[in-house]
């Protein structure tokens, strides 16, 4: 970890196809996972247009649900921790 990487945990390189999933909406969106910890991840999107705050991040390799706070966004990146 870099002097200026905040993260609590080192994230790892991966490239996993996931969905932002929205309960109260009844929808999701295609998402790629691009790092990935215990902690939190990068993900990349089409669009962050309609993107909240707080999703459920599903897999698509194992269907795991990740509960998500969004800590950071940049262009159609978005940094988020696991809750």
């Amino acid at each position: 970890m870099s002097a200026t990487d905040h993260r609590g945990a080192p994230r790892r390189k991966v490239l996993k196809g996931a969905k932002i999933s929205f309960l109260r909406l009844g929808t999701s969106t295609d998402c790629t996972v691009r790092n990935l910890s215990d902690a939190g991840a990068c993900l990349t999107v089409e669009s962050q247009l309609g993107i909240p705050n707080d999703f459920d991040l599903v897999l698509d390799c194992d269907h795991s649900i990740r509960h998500c706070h969004v800590e950071w966004r940049a262009g159609n990146k978005l940094g988020v921790s696991f809750h």
